[in-house]
């Protein structure tokens, strides 16, 4: 893929508010996202907090009048909650069904009662893979872990034979896969087909989850090579329960969002009509809010009321799933503004002459953003909403295919060397019992192989499409 020309974009630009050349802009933005960095690390202050005054910063910075970056912040905090934050709260129901039902313990339960030996790092990707699509990553590891420490102890596994592919597998889901917000909030921004994002996001996804997971975790195994620690073994949500959903319906209700976009996106292609009558119709059941909404309703049904829930207590389960996304509702919501005031003050013009004066491919240029962003902050997240923002108008030319890769490429480049300032550097770190040495030979190069093998297949598939 090569870079887009500035003159192909010139007419969708957008009136900065700011009379700032290139080089100031450039200040501007390194200024902009060093006061994050260093306000996250540094002083440990919350995301959103941290992306608010970074984002003021920029615009001071740039010359803008603080009324209109305001403005900007303001109107990108906005859009971006109003375009994501429904879809964050319904997985975030969904996720909170799947784990309190026993639905969670129930395939992994089937899965393992069917595989042995060479085949359980097989399974284990698959586990993570299926049950990380409608959870968060931090709710995948606490949902996991056990299973993963008990199957190495009962098994006489290697820990890290088994806790690699499980690790890869929810990785890979966060960073590449929607509806999880970092590739919610790229699509978003970059103005991506959340149906074909989704298919080629999956594409992408197998090969590198096969290498990261299962291949790498031999060589990790050898590296690290440490018994499951016995007291980090908490108990399973099911185990107060008196019964639990089926493996079918449990499995069925995770994947009907996923096929009902995957639906979307291929009569989309097939017919190519808005006046079609079946295009009509999967339009809207294969919108991201029919097709989440859909699985939340069906969940209550095939996972609350299989595992004997009353009506209070499926309630009280919704309840229970949305306080724990304020936070990353806000963060999400402050990227945004993040994003809009990047594009506001001309920064998108700007990224436009650096990449045709030095003829970078844009998916390159997005990845290597992403990278730089995730090593300074630490979050996949973060990484992912500031690289969208910088990268936005690279998009505007772009056919539907080629923005959906724009987006995996960052989702690729957010993943990259997770270290001591990442949380969920830590939790794997605690979790495993390990030292900070082999965290980093598993953990951290896990996370960069995902990474690199990712941008890798993004380029591959730039070829063909």
């Amino acid at each position: 893929m090569t870079s887009l020309s500035v003159e192909m974009l010139a007419a969708d630009a957008v009136e900065p508010i700011t009379s700032a050349g290139n080089a100031q802009l450039g200040i501007a933005v390194l200024a902009g996202i060093a006061v994050i960095v260093l306000l996250i690390t540094k002083y440990k202050l919350h995301a959103f907090l941290a992306l608010t005054i970074g984002s003021l910063a920029l615009g001071a910075f740039a010359g803008a009048p603080l009324a209109a970056t305001i403005d900007s912040f303001t109107a990108g905090l906005g859009k971006t909650v109003a375009g994501v934050g429904v879809l964050i709260a319904l997985g975030a129901i969904l996720g909170k069904l799947l784990a309190d039902s026993g639905g969670a313990d129930q395939i992994v339960d089937t899965i393992l009662a069917k595989a042995s030996g060479r085949a359980m790092p097989w399974a284990m990707v698959l586990i993570a893979s299926v049950i990380g699509l409608p959870l968060f990553f931090e709710v995948g590891i606490v949902l996991l872990i056990p299973v993963v420490l008990l199957v190495a102890k009962r098994g006489n596994y290697s820990l890290m034979r088994i806790g690699v592919p499980a690790l890869a597998g929810l990785s890979v889901m966060h960073g590449l896969i929607p509806p999880h917000p970092g590739p919610l909030v790229a699509i978003d921004a970059l103005g991506a087909n959340l149906g074909v994002t989704l298919a080629l996001g999956v594409l992408v996804a197998i090969p590198t989850v096969i290498i990261a997971g299962p291949l790498f975790s031999r060589y990790a195994a050898r590296w690290v090579d440490i018994p499951a620690p016995e007291n980090m073994i908490p108990a399973r949500p099911s185990e107060d329960l008196e019964k639990r959903p089926g493996f079918g319906a449990t499995v069925a209700t995770v994947l009907l969002p996923v096929v009902l976009m995957l639906v979307k996106a291929l009569v989309d292609i097939v017919v190519d009509n808005p006046e079609n009558g079946l295009q009509k119709v999967t339009d809207v059941i294969g919108s991201p809010l029919i097709a989440l909404l859909a699985a939340v309703l069906v969940g209550m049904f095939t996972l609350g009321r299989a595992a004997g829930f009353t009506k209070q207590r499926l309630s009280s389960t919704v309840e229970k799933s949305l306080a724990p996304i304020a936070g990353v509702l806000l963060i999400v919501g402050a990227g945004g503004g993040f994003k809009q005031t990047l594009i506001d003050v001309g920064v998108g013009q700007m990224i436009l002459d650096f990449s045709k004066n030095w003829s970078i491919p844009a998916l390159l240029l997005a990845w290597l953003i992403a990278v730089a962003i995730r090593l300074a902050t630490g979050s996949a997240t973060v990484a992912t909403i500031s690289a969208a923002g910088l990268v936005a108008p690279l998009a505007e030319g772009m056919g539907t295919s080629e923005t959906a890769l724009l987006v995996l490429a960052i989702g690729a480049g957010s993943l990259f060397f997770s270290h001591v300032n990442d949380a969920g550097f830590w939790l794997v770190k605690e979790y495993f019992g390990m030292n900070v040495g082999q965290t980093i030979k598993t953990w951290s190069v896990m996370e960069t192989i995902i990474s690199v093998v990712g941008l890798v297949f993004v380029l591959l598939l730039s070829l063909v499409l």
